[in-house]
């Protein structure tokens, strides 16, 4: 009884979906506004994504407009026409014929259809009074059957049988006489606009041949853009230019080529320029700290130097983690990185941590990175886990072109509103991860930096395991 009730409750809400769609569907239709962002996102969601097909597209479709007007035109005035005004004629010659054969003795009858024969091109033949043969199946599209049955009905006016359809080339009509039946045979050119194909031949051959045209030029046209884009890809994900990249095509896009490279060379020259003034300047630095440890070993045991020192070691680790980090955008050579290999040396790393480890790798183990830079970005991320967690589990998957390593560990995490501040320089929690006395606050900045540098890019998120999972997406 319950499962009746609830069938009869579910076919009482049918209706009541219908009309609730159907009222959505008058208020769109109401609203040009409304209905125009329909069709924009319907047109949208259809039209290819590409722009070789998009252009396609936009050369392909003005000429099939133009030539479908064209034809409709050709075929409603000029084939029609013509084949009316031909099918009138023969039509006359018939009827005059027979209104010869009519007010003639039938000793003369011999001389008319010869005459029609040489003079009309119309074979007559006069039949014996019969019934005229059942209509025949007519053709589905047939311009000359309406015209020549339109004109003899209006001309003639007597009861007739036609035939286009049995001698491609030979019209076959017979009317029936008051005693007789006046048999005919036409040629179909005579009351037909024959070489109307010419013309649409004419026409799609020579659209095709335009259209292939079309197609390389536009070809030609698309590529040094495809050209462009591969060598903006490649230089997002830190490797180098194409070999044989160089401004071509139209002048917009050897000026847009052209814009990329001289953008390029500064954004190299001006890393270039910052890595060695911290290089400098890291220099100095290091020439002071070093004057503060000579100092201080000079004063001898008797006094208390431990603050002292544990600052300039503080100062030291500072420096060497912010002229990693300027220098982690330093230009390196892309090449193949084994993570099979790394991961074994992982292994042998958490051991000496005494960390229970697991890994996974799914797909191909050599990538296509710039391999110190991605060891650094794998170590620091991998580094935070072994120190503040006891278990620590790293896969890397590939998808879709991409490589996926994800790092998870059962250590005290990080809360959600404070996951972006870490990838900031310098940013240390007062609760969570960051405690160590050593740290500079650097290491997920050089991570993320080092990723991004790639393509990519670090995301931070829950872990299964209960504590932080890192996951680091770059190009492979």
């Amino acid at each position: 009884m319950a499962s009746t009730d609830a069938g009869q409750q579910q076919r009482a809400l049918i209706p009541r979906r219908m009309a609730a769609r159907l009222r959505g569907l008058s208020r769109v239709v109401r609203s040009p506004a409304r209905l125009w962002a329909l069709a924009k996102r319907i047109l949208i969601q259809w039209l290819p994504q590409r722009l070789y097909a998009r252009a396609l597209i936009i050369v392909i479709a003005p000429i099939i407009i133009l030539q479908s007007v064209i034809a409709f035109v050709f075929m409603e005035r000029h084939w029609q026409t013509v084949t009316m005004r031909l099918s009138a004629a023969v039509t006359r010659d018939i009827a005059a014929v027979i209104d010869l054969v009519q007010s003639n003795p039938p000793d003369r009858q011999a001389d008319i259809l010869r005459i029609a024969q040489d003079r009309l091109g119309l074979k007559i033949d006069l039949l014996p009074p019969e019934p005229l043969p059942p209509p025949g199946p007519k053709p589905f599209f047939s311009i000359l059957d309406q015209a020549l049955s339109s004109e003899i009905g209006r001309q003639i006016n007597l009861p007739f049988w036609l035939d286009t359809v049995g001698n491609s080339n030979i019209i076959e009509i017979r009317i029936q006489l008051p005693d007789q039946v006046l048999r005919v045979f036409a040629r179909r050119s005579q009351a037909y606009a024959s070489n109307s194909h010419i013309f649409l031949l004419w026409m799609i051959g020579t659209s095709l041949v335009l259209l292939a045209f079309a197609v390389a030029f536009l070809r030609n046209q698309i590529r040094p853009i495809l050209t462009l884009a591969e060598a903006a890809d490649s230089f997002g994900k830190g490797r180098p230019m194409p070999a044989n990249f160089q401004p071509r095509g139209a002048e917009e896009v050897r000026r847009a080529g052209n814009a990329f490279i001289q953008m390029r060379e500064r954004i190299e020259r001006q890393i270039e320029q910052r890595t060695t003034m911290l290089t400098g300047i890291s220099h100095d630095l290091r020439t002071i700290l070093t004057r503060f440890r000579l100092q201080l070993a000079v004063l001898g045991p008797k006094v208390d130097t431990t603050a002292l020192n544990q600052d300039i070691d503080d100062m030291q680790s500072m420096l060497e983690g912010y002229l990693a980090f300027a220098r982690s955008e330093a230009a390196e050579d892309p090449g193949r990185f084994d993570l099979a290999e790394y991961f074994e040396k992982l292994r042998e790393e958490a051991k000496l941590r005494k960390r229970k480890l697991s890994t996974e790798l799914a797909g191909e183990a050599e990538v296509h990175v710039r391999p110190n830079a991605f060891r650094r970005l794998l170590a620091n991320l991998i580094g935070n886990a072994f120190r503040y967690a006891k278990n620590v589990k790293v896969s890397a998957r590939h998808q879709r072109g991409t490589l996926v390593v994800t790092v998870d560990d059962d250590g005290p995490g990080i809360p959600a509103d404070r996951r972006e501040d870490v990838f900031r320089p310098f940013v240390r929690l007062d609760s969570a991860r960051n405690q160590d006395a050593t740290g500079t606050g650097l290491g997920l900045s050089i991570a993320r930096d080092i990723a991004r540098s790639h393509g990519g890019d670090i995301t931070l998120d829950d872990s299964p395991l209960g504590g932080l999972r890192a996951v680091v997406k770059v190009p492979a």
